[in-house]
């Protein structure tokens, strides 16, 4: 298969790449050439995927997958820059696009809306709606014959740059002593992910296939909950610690916030009790794997480890040990 990644230069993209050579695929990947350089063997096309596109012109291939669409312009843009290029376009989307997360969705659930459709800021308010627009602009141009969509769950794993799932191994791999780590919630409380490596494995599937539709993808709703996360960090590291339960009474009266302050945790009462409960029923038939926890975190761990000093630091989610020290306190 002939197929052009739009991205590929970091966390999912770089993993489907990966995946696609390893398979056999002949790749092309279509980027500003910001990230890594690609892997021997793949065509780089340079270009901005918001100001010009002329790099594509001329190219055939038999699929596209486009890792980095936020806009629904910018999606809108690249499919009709494709429409005779390709024989099949799948876009990564997210479970973020769901209207409410009161109870579980599934792919026939609500999709959300923002009275700002335009905009183009993308943050916590506007990414799921957008993403949903983004949906939307590549059916209108290519039709559900030629279109495939995924919606991943939280994507964790080497190279994953939003530090919300490595927290947890490192942090657990720095205890020493039986110290104390605080830990959000209940150890059965609810959490659902997907291993890039899954994502990618799972979307080289459908397009081998020539699949289209739309899949919720992430582990079973059920299958793993948070005391799992933590029994598997502490089985790879080897460590001991006390375990220091907070309730969400209790942890938003610290003062601290839940999915930042502790990734992969969210309260299983609220406006996102169900968001990691998502039904992904429709990628299991279309043959989505998931890996062993285990070797997630195994993995996870050592590709942290192997970063220079400075990039280990967690600036974007988890606690600092400060803080954590200061929470643990006020819990004595």
């Amino acid at each position: 298969m002939k197929l052009l990644v739009i991205g590929g230069g970091r966390f999912v993209g770089r993993h489907l790449v990966e995946a696609a050579l390893a398979r056999g695929h002949e790749v092309t990947v279509f980027n500003r050439g910001l990230s890594a350089p690609p892997p021997p063997g793949v065509t780089a096309l340079a270009g901005d995927r918001r100001q010009d596109l002329s790099a594509l012109r001329g190219g055939r291939w038999d699929a596209a997958v486009d890792t980095c669409g936020y806009l629904p312009r910018e999606v809108a843009a690249m499919a009709a820059a494709l429409d005779a290029a390709v024989g099949r376009y799948l876009f990564v989307s997210s479970v973020s696009v769901y209207a409410s997360f009161a109870s579980p969705n599934d792919e026939s659930s609500a999709t959300g809306t923002i009275e700002d459709p335009d905009t183009e800021v993308v943050d916590g308010r506007t990414y799921g709606p957008l993403k949903a627009l983004c949906e939307q602009a590549l059916l209108s141009r290519l039709g559900a014959a030629r279109s495939t969509i995924v919606r991943p769950g939280l994507v964790v794993g080497p190279l994953d740059p939003t530090q919300r799932f490595t927290y947890w191994p490192a942090r657990i791999a720095r205890a020493t002593g039986g110290e104390p780590v605080l830990m959000p919630g209940d150890p059965g409380d609810a959490v659902q992910f997907i291993d890039a490596r899954d994502l990618a494995a799972f979307m080289l599937g459908l397009l081998e296939a020539g699949r289209g539709g739309i899949f919720n993808a992430a582990s079973p709703p059920g299958q793993w909950c948070f005391g799992d996360v933590v029994e598997a960090c502490t089985a790879v590291s080897g460590r001991r610690l006390r375990r220091v339960w907070a309730d969400a009474p209790t942890i938003e009266r610290l003062g601290l916030k839940a999915w930042v302050d502790l990734p992969l945790w969210l309260p299983p009462q609220g406006a996102y009790a169900a968001f990691m409960r998502s039904d992904v029923s429709a990628a299991l038939s279309a043959g989505l794997q998931i890996r062993p926890l285990g070797g997630t975190v195994a993995d996870t761990l050592a590709w942290h480890r192997a970063l220079p000093p400075a990039e280990q630091a967690f600036t974007l989610a988890g606690l600092t040990p400060e803080r954590e020290s200061d929470a643990l306190q006020a819990l004595r």
